[in-house]
């Protein structure tokens, strides 16, 4: 009964004092600053009649109060964890104009915690100058207690046997910032006591009491550091404080560097200078420094300095290696841009020479350029120097000319964990060096890297490497002389997967084949090694599908099927990688159709035909004399013998003579031996040798005195011009055709069997024929029985007149 009436009585006071501008009063029955987690109540008590609501925040969020009683409404607050905002207000359709125009009131709920004994009491005393200091002090303040909290630092100094205080010193804090009190204090004090007192609105906490030395806690002010100045292996550093101090300690670290080093000499006079040694040239170093007394703390470290040491003529050789062009014609030169330890300057340029017995190449190119393409030589020598502002390094040598040594077994390559682990085994003759080369599958030349171990190592892991890219390379073992072994790697990725793709065919079909073409797949796709292709063939052919797979090797890239019969073919292909087989490209389709050409045997046989056809034709005595007929231009001229012709065998008999007789006389003939000397020549032809009637040819010659001058019969007084009778004769005996030439210088004339007054007359129907000078007409009578069907008959006019100049040009 006695809470009820207390409340009554609190709302009775509240009420006297209640502003007329304000329709409530809000209170909370644990204050407005409550313990996290806690649970109480607030309430809300109206000056007028009227329907009361609250809210917590939001006011477009009512709350559900209840009612204590007329004029008083509560809510139990439940386990707080966060500040918030309660407040009341009337309804103004449920209350009177005078209650729901006035302002609504609240009341702000923080919860927090009592604050925690502070601890770690610390404090130092920094020299400001020589007389004096001051002593800054710090303590952890413990868990947050989301509250405004109020420090009191209190401090007792002995001076001597002197002692003063509690001084006090007040620090508000709030969060979880370290707090922390600063005080002055002179030189002369010996000791200090010091403790800290914490409060806030939930209560309060004090620490124990620590009490310091002022020699152990004292401190120099931080160095100030002069700009360094540098040499190529040594800086001079300058600091200056406002109070003598003992100790100076400085550290550096070069620029990519992460850990400092420090100076070994840590004691030097104030205001002097210290030397920093064993630096390398041109570097960026980092410079701090801090000072102690004899006794106490060291200051804070200084803020950093820096500054570049000179450079210096490079001191090492480069890390060179080349590798031949595939066609031999030139060789690229690499090498590795050389770290600062090994440069000791900023290169400028590297100046590259070839050396041999007929030639001397030089060149210099710039210090961005990591290769360079120099004419291929069999036996020669390669130098690679760099240059800074300060000079050349020593020539890194390369000789071409290699003899061939012990090569290194067992090497594999081995992918792990995005890498490639390259081992091998000693050889039995120790090498002085190994290089292990390696680049993308046919791109030596464009992106290979290579590593130069010592003769310890047979072991190399290769890292950096691009993911579902395919590597090859070489393991070279260095030996003395020039001496080096080769051994290779090949087909081996950090990471891999299945192709992306399948390849891109292209086909052409030729009768019952067909060719496939196609490309490698592009880089990106590949997912590694190709290790072979696979090609499907299906064919439609009586409503049945038939499927073949062919695989192809991964260096292929065209295949032939071939024997197919006729149909509609379907052809896709795939490739493949040591982790499986890849998805296939789309499919092409081709036929094969029916082959209407002769087959392979029946073309040999009509080639047979075709060749032995005129060797049988050939045999036909006709079928040679037609092919003489027409092609007698171009059969050469032959002189056979006459005396062994047919028609002088058969004709023997007088049954045909030719008799040519030389008049008595030369009476009225030309002396000159450059007269030209014309022979006529009459032949008596018949059909055949045994119906001629034999003529007595000489009888009927006209007499030299009857002929005219201009007439043929002077060939017959000078037969001395060479006179060819040429007769083609078949072995056939029915042969009826007899030509007759005469050579150039020769006028040819038919002898006639009629006498001498048809020789006009016969000179129109004379035919050409070729006399060969082989039978002496005008020794015996020449009988001619039928056609003159002589091979040759040749009359030679030396055996005559041996005085006589036979020439066709006199």
């Amino acid at each position: 009964m006695f809470l009820p009436w207390f409340i009554v009585l609190t709302l009775t006071l509240l009420a006297v004092h209640i502003c007329a501008d304000n329709s409530c009063v809000f209170w909370s029955s644990a204050g407005s600053v409550v313990q996290l987690g806690s649970s109480f109540e607030v309430y809300c008590n109206f000056n007028c009649k009227c329907k009361g609501s609250m809210y917590s925040d939001d006011p477009d969020t009512p709350l559900s109060p209840k009612q204590f009683n007329s004029t008083t409404i509560y809510l139990n607050v439940e386990t707080i964890t966060e500040k918030r905002t309660y407040s009341c207000s009337c309804n103004k359709h449920e209350s009177n104009s005078h209650c729901h125009s006035l302002d609504p009131c609240g009341l702000d709920i923080s919860p927090g915690y009592p604050p925690d004994q502070p601890k770690n009491l610390s404090c130092i005393y920094k020299i400001l100058k020589d007389e004096s200091g001051v002593v800054n002090c710090t303590w952890d303040r413990g868990r947050d207690t989301y509250l405004q909290d109020h420090f009191v630092l209190r401090v007792r100094t002995v001076s001597g046997n002197h002692t003063e205080g509690p001084v006090l010193y007040s620090v508000s804090s709030k969060g979880t910032e370290t707090p922390s009190a600063t005080f002055s204090l002179p030189r002369s004090v010996r000791s200090i006591s010091v403790w800290v007192q914490a409060q806030n609105a939930l209560g309060s906490a004090e620490s124990s009491v620590v009490n310091y030395t002022v020699s152990d806690i004292v401190m120099p002010s931080t160095p100030v550091l002069s700009q360094p100045e540098c040499s190529s292996r040594k800086c001079i550093i300058k600091e200056r404080q406002p109070a003598e101090t003992q100790n100076l300690q400085i550290q550096y670290r070069a620029e990519q560097q992460q850990q400092w080093t420090t100076h070994p000499d840590s004691v030097v006079p104030m205001n002097s200078s210290q030397n920093i040694w064993s630096l390398e040239p041109y570097r960026l170093y980092h410079f701090r420094a801090r000072s102690k007394f004899s006794t106490g703390l060291w200051s804070p470290w200084s803020s950093n300095v820096s500054s570049w040491t000179q450079e210096e003529a490079p001191a090492q050789a480069l890390d060179v290696w080349f590798a031949p062009a595939p066609d031999f014609k030139s060789m690229k030169i690499y090498w590795k841009e050389a770290k600062m330890s090994i440069s000791s300057g900023r290169i400028v340029e590297y100046k590259i020479k070839v050396y041999s017995r007929n030639l001397t190449v030089s060149a210099n190119v710039s210090a961005d350029v990591k290769s360079c393409s120099v004419p291929f030589c069999a036996d020669c020598e390669v130098t690679v120097q760099a240059r800074n502002s300060k000079g050349f390094s020593p020539p890194a040598k390369i000789t071409t000319h290699q003899n061939k040594a012990e090569p290194l077994l067992d090497v594999r390559a081995t992918a792990i964990n995005s890498t490639i682990a390259i081992s091998w085994t000693k050889p039995d003759t120790a090498a002085t060096a190994y290089v292990v080369e390696w680049f993308p599958e046919g791109l030596m030349l464009e992106e290979l890297k290579w590593v130069r171990l010592e003769q310890n190592y047979t072991r190399v892991v290769l890292t950096g490497l691009k993911q579902w890219e395919c590597y090859e390379g070489a393991v070279y073992a260095l030996y003395h002389e020039s001496s080096v072994s080769r051994s290779r790697f090949e087909q081996v990725a950090a990471l891999e997967s299945v192709p992306e793709i399948g390849p891109e065919v292209k086909e052409n079909v030729t009768g019952d084949k067909v060719i496939i073409t196609w490309k490698e797949l592009p880089r990106a796709q590949r997912r590694g090694c190709i290790t072979g292709y696979t090609i499907y063939l299906e064919n439609h052919k009586n409503n049945r599908t038939n499927r073949k797979l062919y695989s192809v090797r991964a260096s292929e890239k065209t295949y032939v099927i071939k024997g197919l019969s006729p149909a509609l073919y379907s052809l896709w292909m795939s490739a493949s990688t040591a982790k499986g087989e890849g998805p296939a490209n789309q499919k092409i389709k081709f036929y094969i159709v029916e082959d209407t050409q002769l087959s392979p045997l029946l073309m040999c046989v009509f080639a047979a035909l075709m060749v032995l056809f005129p060797f049988f034709l050939w045999k036909s005595s006709a079928v040679k004399q037609r092919f003489r007929q027409f092609f007698s231009c171009l059969i050469p001229d032959v002189v056979p013998d006459p005396a062994n012709s047919k028609w002088a065998k058969e004709c023997t008999k007088d049954k045909g003579k030719m008799i040519l007789q030389l008049p008595p006389g030369n009476a009225g003939l030309t002396d000159k031996e450059d007269e030209t000397i014309l022979v006529n020549v009459e032949e008596i032809f018949k059909q055949r040798c045994d119906t001629y009637i034999p003529t007595d040819v000489s009888s009927r010659l006209p007499s030299p005195t009857s002929l005219n001058p201009e007439t043929e019969l002077t060939t017959l007084l000078y037969p001395a011009l060479t006179t060819y009778i040429k007769s083609f004769s078949h072995d056939s005996d029915s042969s009826d055709h007899t030509q007759a030439s005469l050579d150039t210088s020769t006028t040819v004339g038919y002898i006639s069997s009629h006498g001498p007054g048809n020789l006009d007359s016969q000179e129109e129907e004379e035919e050409p024929m070729h006399f060969f000078p082989s039978l002496n007409i005008f020794m015996e009578p020449l009988e001619l029985g039928g056609k003159l069907t002589l091979d040759a008959v040749k009359i030679d006019c030396g055996d005559f007149f041996q005085n006589v100049y036979c020439d066709s040009e006199a």
